[in-house]
């Protein structure tokens, strides 16, 4: 049967995010997580539509991918499809011709997971390897810690605060209070839990989201921030405990997280947590 390529309506998105769950289990290589999708929706319902694409076969979906960038596609496929043939080499077509509406020309780029064909046929069509990322993963099975600060829900009444830590975090202007307000609208934020720590004259410290994939399924930290003014006392360690206790309360079997290794306080960060590191991955580059 042929492969169908599809930019999905807003129902279409549905599909997708059912189909990453599914894909979703502890054993899994890091890879596209419902979640990411679900954080998308900060740029609302169609501009999120737009950035997704899926690759079907007899009314099946095999794989899907997001535009995190113009040129960055994230994506992964069914566990069964990891070494189909036919959908990798679409896959290589889909990401290598410009008129298929996926990638533009010049320098691009895609995230895959581990042991995927594609691998193969991308280093064949002539595809490097990008810097380095860590992917670290918690086990949920036993209860996790408290944290030792102050957590609060991140509601629409404390968006700013939100918007505050990651403009900090992160050196940017772009998060702003509407990041929490789209969120929210989005047909997905039951999957969420954002949440906040406060120092000690209740001052935003550092934030959270995480992401269900469903009860017995890896959940998702993105992103996690802490205020510039807050580094070094262990905030970030803090937040992200309470971020996986969020988790393991909606009934997530473990939680995930990948950083660039360049990140070398980021990774510290996660290690304090209780995450533990798995060998590096990295984004396949085509370069102009």
């Amino acid at each position: 049967m042929t492969i169908a390529l599809s930019t999905p309506t807003a129902d279409g998105v549905r599909e997708a995010m059912a189909a990453l769950r599914k894909w979703q289990h502890d054993e899994a290589p890091m890879q596209l997580h419902s979640g990411d999708i679900g954080w998308n929706y900060r740029f609302g319902t169609a501009e999120t539509a737009a950035a997704v694409r899926t690759w079907s076969r007899d009314g099946r979906i095999l794989a899907v991918g997001m535009l995190d960038s113009p040129t960055l596609v994230r994506m992964t496929v069914a566990p069964d499809a990891f070494r189909d043939e036919d959908l990798a080499r679409r896959l290589v077509e889909d990401f290598s011709l410009a008129e298929r509406g996926v990638l533009p020309e010049g320098t691009v780029s895609v995230e895959a997971p581990r042991g995927l064909l594609l691998h193969d046929l991308l280093t064949e069509e002539g595809w490097g390897v990008d810097e380095p990322w860590t992917p670290l993963f918690r086990d949920l099975a036993e209860a996790v810690e408290d944290p030792g600060v102050r957590i609060e829900a991140i509601g629409l009444e404390q968006a700013e605060d939100f918007a505050h830590v990651l403009r900090s975090a992160f050196d940017t202007t772009r998060p702003t209070r509407e990041y929490r307000h789209g969120m929210s609208a989005g047909p997905f934020h039951a999957d969420a839990r954002c949440l906040g720590a406060y120092d000690d004259r209740g001052n935003p410290v550092a934030v959270v989201t995480v992401w269900s994939a469903g009860p017995g399924k890896p959940g998702l930290v993105e992103p996690m921030g802490v205020h510039a003014d807050h580094r070094g006392r262990g905030y970030g360690r803090a937040i992200t405990v309470a971020g996986a206790a969020a988790l393991r309360e909606m009934g997530s079997s473990s939680v995930r997280v990948c950083t660039p290794s360049s990140n070398v306080g980021g990774v510290a960060t996660y290690k304090a947590a209780g995450f533990t590191a798995r060998p590096e991955i990295a984004d396949r580059i085509r370069k102009a």
